[in-house]
């Protein structure tokens, strides 16, 4: 999906100070989602658009060893950009929490996932359709991260901050009920996977599904708060 963080964004060696943020971090290149897409394949993630409870560990594995290439690319990118010394700070979404199938990252995509479920049961998507639609987006753990820059070892880490924003933080800060902040974050979901969905199920199932999100969600009394993670890297000589 993301190639370009393979590819080269600046000249080589252009910059000794990098602040970029790029929260598009917390997507995957789509190429590992074939084995988990594959109807005969026994990875397949039925019934599923994202890593769940239910899960089985490979899929659980294949989420996180996409993340670890994806990662790794993309920092090997940047160090050719970067002079030695140069320094760069990253801002992405992340998670406390070990348990990669906890609320804390994994609440929202329940809640869509239960919208689609429903087009199912309606007979508006075919099951094999969403049976074959896995949502490329992870959430790192933060040692995973650290792990993964020492790996890379084209950077040393600096420093490594987590930044909470609350349930309701896509308010703009006010406290809302819960009708408006389903909504609020109905409309930020959809936002950004709404490219991903219509290519995979087409466009007339997207009202109906983000009107089903949102109804979900007002109706669930559990909150999660925002975890994104803030990295300051150094490039080795």
């Amino acid at each position: 999906m993301l190639y370009l963080w393979c590819s080269r964004f600046f000249l080589w060696e252009a910059f000794s100070i990098k602040k970029p943020t790029f929260c598009a971090l917390s997507f995957q290149s789509s190429l590992a989602f074939t084995e988990l897409s594959n109807k005969l394949n026994p990875l397949i993630n039925k019934g599923k658009i994202f890593i769940s409870k239910t899960s089985p560990p490979e899929v659980i594995n294949a989420y996180k060893a996409q993340f670890q290439r994806d990662f790794s690319s993309f920092l090997e990118a940047r160090s050719r950009e970067v002079v030695p010394g140069g320094r760069m700070v990253l801002m992405f979404k992340g998670r406390r929490l070990v348990d990669p199938a906890a609320d804390e990252s994994c609440l929202l995509w329940d809640y869509l996932g239960q919208a689609f479920q429903d087009l199912v049961s309606k007979g508006l998507i075919e099951e094999e359709k969403l049976d074959t639609y896995n949502t490329p987006y992870y959430e790192p753990y933060t040692e995973d991260i650290k792990a993964e820059i020492e790996k890379e070892g084209s950077f040393a880490l600096d420093r490594l901050v987590t930044l909470i924003l609350p349930w309701d933080g896509c308010n703009g800060g006010i406290k809302c009920d819960r009708a408006k902040t389903a909504k609020n974050m109905g409309k930020a979901i959809r936002a950004v996977n709404e490219s991903m969905i219509r290519n995979h199920f087409g466009a007339n199932i997207m009202d109906i599904l983000f009107e089903k999100f949102t109804e979900i969600m007002a109706t669930d009394a559990k909150e999660v708060e925002h975890v994104s993670v803030a990295v300051s890297i150094i490039r080795k000589a």
